[in-house]
């Protein structure tokens, strides 16, 4: 593809003032796989790397304790994942990701984001296709050709791999279903080997540059997304000015 990586995605600055946003979000997400799985991180791979995710993100461990246990549970809420997609101030496609237990409240606080800054929520699917659905690894490695022999010899579905020869640096980008294969083989190959980035993401096909005039309703309408509780991510293909 010869993309360079820069995932769109919006993230809550560690500050004083987002960090209980961070922790509810990440508790939030570690209680719905924790119970729709397993409580146990050894037996779930899915959930151990959200809890390093998490860990990596400073997230305090009790927090990431209190999220198990009430996951091993009887009883407790019953999240579901809602997407929603549309058009950001300035024309960029998004596409937003929550976990709600009530669709009713979800979609009006994301549906008022939209209209309180002249944006445009759209009907399911209607930003999705300018998106690739990756799994992404970024790390240090000295060789390419052995990182590429590691994974194919694991049988992973390579789709990108990225380097960057300044910094030793390397992203890969598989599907979805890959991750956990990945992990595993260049972890086994590679000791020691550290995960700058671990995650499963939307990446933008296409840019879309934002006009210095939309750029204030642009940060606007983000941060009235990250003030809703029921946001996990947001990803975009906006570009803005320089």
């Amino acid at each position: 593809m010869g993309r360079s990586f820069e995932v769109r995605k919006v993230s809550m600055a560690k500050t004083a003032a987002a960090k209980t946003k961070v922790y509810s979000k990440y508790g939030k997400q570690i209680y719905v796989m924790a119970k729709n799985s397993s409580a146990d991180p050894d037996c779930s791979p899915s959930l151990r790397s959200l809890i390093e995710k998490a860990k990596r993100d400073q997230v305090p461990a009790h927090v990431i304790e209190k999220a198990l246990e009430k996951a091993s549970g009887a009883g407790g809420e019953d999240f579901v994942a809602a997407r929603y997609e549309g058009f950001a101030p300035g024309g960029c496609a998004v596409i937003i990701d929550c976990l709600t237990d009530n669709n009713n409240r979800t979609i009006t606080d994301v549906r008022n984001c939209f209209t309180k800054t002249g944006a445009k929520i759209g009907a399911p699917g209607s930003v999705a296709h300018s998106f690739d659905h990756f799994a992404i690894l970024a790390f240090q490695a000295d060789s390419e050709e052995t990182v590429l022999e590691t994974l194919l010899e694991a049988d992973v579905d390579v789709a990108e791999l990225e380097c960057n020869s300044n910094s030793n640096s390397m992203t890969l980008f598989a599907p979805p279903s890959e991750l956990h294969k990945a992990k595993q083989a260049l972890t086994a190959a590679f000791e020691g080997i550290g995960f700058e980035i671990d995650e499963i993401s939307f990446v933008p096909q296409t840019d879309s540059p934002i006009a210095a005039d939309d750029v204030a309703m642009f940060e606007k309408f983000m941060d009235m997304l990250n003030d809703c509780d029921d946001v996990q991510d947001i990803y975009h293909n906006g570009i803005l000015p320089s």
